[in-house]
């Protein structure tokens, strides 16, 4: 199986990750959080910064009391940045990118955290 059993409709345990190409790809469903945020970097590039929380499966559950998990996402693609800055918390998204470690110097040193750099999003339900 290659690249397209992956992408396609195949679950983890159908796919013979041996022969599997490398791969960056991640899908989210979930729930904005809160406001978009617009950053311009000292480069120059705009970015839009937001979060997304995503229930965890009754299984994960069951062993942690967490019940979801909460993740960075970032949109630098001006059409992508357009899109999500219209959404609101509590809207339902999906969300497909790849994930990414960003680094930077903070007060204590170089520190780094992973996010989702978004290529394609569409709201799927409005709050409320």
């Amino acid at each position: 199986m290659g690249r397209a059993a992956v992408a396609g409709n195949a679950s983890a345990s159908q796919v013979d990750w041996a022969d599997s190409e490398v791969s960056n790809e991640v899908r989210l469903f979930g729930r904005v959080t809160g406001e978009a945020i617009e950053r311009t970097l000292p480069s120059g590039d705009v970015l839009v910064v937001f979060r997304v929380t995503v229930d965890r499966p009754a299984e994960a559950i069951a062993q942690s009391r967490v019940k979801v998990d909460t993740i960075d996402c970032v949109a630098r693609r001006p059409g992508v940045r357009r899109t999500v800055a219209t959404w609101c918390a509590g809207d339902e998204v999906a969300i497909e990118g790849s994930l990414r470690r960003r680094f930077w110097k903070g007060t204590g040193g170089l520190a780094s955290r992973y996010e989702v750099e978004v290529n394609r999003a569409r709201r799927v339900a409005k709050a409320g």
